[in-house]
């Protein structure tokens, strides 16, 4: 049984006024915490960076509660249930709304199983799709170990306000390449191709994007070195999503399961996800434009140029010296 779609009252949520009196939802954000990075060597969700012991996510929160949203659920899995929740439980609970919830491997559509040798986590689909009780208003999908600046929450934020929106309008912010890179090691990132009006065409994702000599590109399977322009619009995987996202990912799940469950690490990726949904013109989603420049823990390495980002974050005012004082 899936959502019925409720009113702004019956979902229990804050809601504030717009000038002209209108009721106006304050978004969830959904922040995917489940993957241990094994390219970074731990739990880098609990690495701290900020002046005060910050971690990113930290931040994204922080920014999330500026842009006016309501609620934070965190996707993570049950191995690391215990350090998340001491580690951050206390941080954010007099400031917003904190829900959990899992994704586990055997949270599958009826008739399907886990196969035996399965020991890796279904994908990002799966993650979002594991939320599915917890979030009952339009959404920000993130990943917990990116800083993806203030102006994206701002952004998707607004987006869910205009009145014009159908159940199906979508949203994605998207970065610059050239402002996405880490400076010790490749990438992969989604590469967007976008009509005239700013709406997603497709989005392929791409590993092992790099900064070379020549300029950014990536190899593919044939060994060809494949440049990309820097202003190419990239997928972070921030998302902006409605509830009604949820029984067409289910189905999709369904149908990736029956087609590769048996493989034992294919995963059932958003943004493959988003791509099929609209170019069956199913969904329609609108690429928000940002100039901020991401930046991340995806190697050991990349955390003193972190640290010293935002410090100087810090010193310009953009964020106090302690998030949570």
């Amino acid at each position: 049984m899936y959502f019925r779609k409720m009113s702004l009252r019956e979902t229990g949520l804050d809601v504030k006024k717009k000038d002209h009196g209108q009721e106006m939802v304050r978004p969830t954000l959904l922040i995917l915490a489940a993957g241990i990075g094994s390219r970074y060597g731990g739990i880098k969700q609990m690495d701290q960076v900020g002046p005060s012991g910050e971690c990113l996510l930290d931040y994204s929160v922080y920014d999330a509660i500026r842009a006016g949203f309501g609620k934070v659920v965190f996707v993570i899995s049950r191995s690391i249930e215990q350090d998340f929740k001491a580690f951050f439980g206390s941080r954010f609970a007099e400031k917003i709304e904190i829900d959990y919830v899992f994704q586990d491997l055997d949270d599958l559509p009826p008739g399907f199983s886990v196969p035996a040798d399965r020991r890796k986590p279904w994908g990002t689909g799966h993650a979002i799709l594991s939320a599915r009780n917890a979030v009952r208003t339009p959404f920000a999908a993130i990943n917990a170990d990116d800083f993806y600046g203030a102006s994206a929450y701002r952004l998707l934020a607004d987006f869910f306000q205009a009145p014009s929106l159908r159940p199906m309008d979508f949203c994605m912010v998207g970065y610059r390449l050239a402002n996405t890179l880490s400076e010790h090691g490749s990438v992969s990132r989604g590469v967007c191709r976008l009509d005239g009006q700013g709406h997603l065409q497709e989005v392929v994702e791409r590993t092992a994007i790099e900064r070379r000599e020549a300029g950014i590109g990536f190899a593919d399977d044939a060994g060809h070195w494949n440049l990309l322009p820097e202003d190419t619009f990239v997928s972070l995987n921030f998302w902006g999503f409605t509830p009604d996202c949820f029984p067409p990912l289910q189905d999709g799940f369904a149908a990736f399961l029956r087609e590769r469950g048996e493989q034992p690490k294919a995963e059932y990726f958003i943004p493959s996800i988003v791509s099929h949904w609209v170019s069956r013109q199913a969904a329609t989603v609108r690429v928000l434009r940002t100039e901020d420049s991401w930046f991340g823990v995806t190697y050991r390495e990349d955390k003193p140029l972190t640290v010293e980002r935002i410090r100087r974050l810090v010193d310009q005012g953009v964020y106090p010296e302690n998030l949570w004082a």
